[in-house]
This record gives C-alpha cells, structure tokens and sequence, in this order.
C-alpha cells in the first residue's frame, strides 16, 4: 500500500459489501445445515438463530485483502501479510470447529497460543521489554487474552462485531497518522467486513458470528495492535493498543473478578458481563450496546490522543482511564446478576460464547 485514499476505500468498501452480501448466504446454509444456536442455559433469545455468521466475516476479510494485495503490491511486508491471514484463517477454522464439534478447551488454548507464537516468528521477535523469552511470554499473553476478550465479548447482539469496528478504526488512525499504511490497510479491511456483519447482527440479531468469527477478528486487532510502531519509549508505545482494546479487557476482568468473588469458576459461562449489568439497572440491549460503543470511540480517541503527545501527559491520561474504569467497575460489581442474589436479566439478547 502507498497511503492513497483509495486504496483504503477499496479495501473497506470491498470488505463491508462482501460481508453485505454473505452474510444472507451464511444465514439460509446455517439454517439448511441446521446449524443454530437454539435457546436454553445461557442462550435467551427466543428462538433458533443462524450461527455461521464467521464464515462470512472471514471470507469477506481474506477476499478483500487478498485482492488489494495482488492489485497493489506492498512495498515491504507481503509476505508476512499473507502468512498472518493464514494463521488467522487457521484460527478460525478452529473456532468454527468448537462451534460444531464442541472442541475441548485445552485444545482450543493450544490453538490460539500457536497463533500467537506464529505471530512472533512471523514478527522475528516482537521487542517490549527487550528481554527475548519475557517479550515472547508477553507476544502470547496479549495475542490470546484480547482473542479470547472479543469472543467473551460476544454475548449480546452487535457488541462484539461493533466493538471491533471501533477499534479497528482507532488503529486505522493512529497509523495513517505514523505512516504505516499496510497497517491501516488491515485496519479499513477489517471494520469493513464488522461495519457489513453489523446489519444482520444488530438487535434483534439474525445470524451470530460464533467462536469463529470471534476469535479471527479479536486475534487480528492483537495483530494490528502489535504492529502499530511509535517514536517514543516503549511503555508508552504499549499504552496505545491497551487503550483501544481497554473495554474488551476491562469487561473480561470485571467478569473474571465477580465470578471469583461470588466463587464461581471464571471459566464456566453466565449473564453477567458489563452489557448484562447495564440491562439489568433497566436498559435496553441496543441503548446498553450503545453506551458500550460510546465508551470505546472514547477511550479510541484517548488512544489517538496518547500517540501524539509527550510522554508524562501520556501516563496521566491513562491512569485517569484506568481509575475511571476501577471506579465504574466496583460500582458495576453491586449490581445483581446471579441466581441467588437476582430472579434473572429482564432483557439480554443471548448466551455468552464457550469459553
């Protein structure tokens, strides 16, 4: 890529309406195959909805890139390019797998920390301590823990498709503003393909992305938040893709520390995620999932703002964020969500991912 406007819009426009028009192909094979998320346990949606809403995100994306990189040749990076696309592809075959099959979480684990070891090599060692084994552990901790993030994030209608358009369009702006246009690039291409599956995902949903789709686009904006490169010190070059992907992380805690306080295992699932809280003080989904998407164009634009200024102005404006969100969490915390303290969500739109 050389920066020119064009070129992103070709590779958003291109993703979106690919995903535009597979999606209702995605919806009529699920229901010919009898792949559906049928209501029960966890899942409170009313009736069966399609749930191969992936496999449309996922061609959409390798379609649209696939095809911008053979019309317009990258000047550095091709090659690393198309090996990521296969490990993100790779990926969400298995999550495609653990959709159907039910695959074991170990083997899902060893999948996904695969991925994220493929991306180091591919990367020839991601620099963030400097020290190789600790910056390796820390490549694996941030690629799995914000793939599986955004498909924790799947649990209420549009959240997690919406959540990855505005990430991806933060990180679309933080790197045509440092120059890095095949990073941008990925960036258009994958909001565009969310930005496309949001029509048939928002509230009420009528296909569901599942583990597949989830996990390509969580483990992709790790990707991009890797790749992103600054001129300043390292710690403050990390806070920018911890911004951006904050209230992914911030909604895994919050579930990761009621869930121990209320000694429940973290790992099983339940409707008690930041959307379920905000349902349950009396919003409703597409009002809860709109405050959702608010917080994350802010916390974006925050991001944006840490990428372009010194860094001590940096540090407060991250701390003040993550006081903020320690503050809003212990208030989040009192809500009722369990069975023993709770007769249930009036409202959630459906279960939460297997995780």
């Amino acid at each position: 890529m050389t920066g020119r406007w064009w070129e992103y819009l070709l590779v958003f426009s291109g993703s979106a309406m690919l995903c535009l028009s597979l999606t209702p192909v995605a919806i009529r094979v699920a229901i010919r195959i009898n792949h559906l998320d049928h209501p029960g346990g966890h899942k409170t949606q009313e009736s069966p909805v399609p749930y191969l809403g992936g496999a449309a995100l996922v061609i959409s994306f390798a379609v649209a890139v696939l095809v911008a990189f053979f019309l317009v040749q990258p000047d550095s990076g091709g090659s690393q390019l198309l090996l990521v696309l296969g490990v993100a592809v790779g990926l969400a075959i298995v999550g495609l797998l653990d959709d159907l099959r039910q695959l074991s979480p170990t083997w899902r684990l060893l999948a996904e920390v695969g991925a994220a070891a493929a991306v180091w090599s591919i990367e020839s060692g991601v620099e963030v301590s400097g020290v190789v084994p600790v910056d390796m552990v820390l490549t694996v901790l941030w690629v799995v823990g914000i793939s599986n993030a955004f498909n924790l994030l799947d649990n209420m209608d549009g959240l997690s498709a919406g959540l990855g358009a505005i990430a991806c369009t933060a990180f679309f702006a933080i790197a045509i503003a440092n120059g890095q246009f095949l990073v941008a690039a990925l960036a258009a291409g994958l909001a565009g393909c969310t930005i496309g599956f949001l029509r048939s995902n928002f509230h009420p949903a009528r296909i569901y992305m599942g583990d597949g789709g989830a996990l390509f686009v969580g483990f992709l904006i790790a990707y991009l938040g890797i790749k992103l490169r600054f001129e300043a010190e390292a710690g403050v070059a990390i806070l920018v893709p911890l911004l951006v992907c904050s209230i992914a992380i911030f909604d895994t805690t919050l579930v990761t520390v009621a869930r121990l306080v209320a000694r429940r295992s973290p790992f099983q699932g339940g409707r008690d995620h930041l959307s379920h809280r905000l349902v349950n003080i009396g919003l409703s989904v597409p009002v809860a999932v709109g405050v959702i998407y608010f917080l994350a164009t802010a916390v974006g634009v925050m991001a944006f703002v840490v990428s372009r200024i010194d860094a001590t102005s940096a540090w407060i404006v991250a701390g003040l964020v993550t006081v903020t969100m320690v503050v809003g969490g212990a208030l989040l915390l009192t809500v009722p969500v369990y069975p023993e303290n709770n007769r249930g969500l009036d409202q959630v739109s459906r279960r939460e991912p297997k995780s």
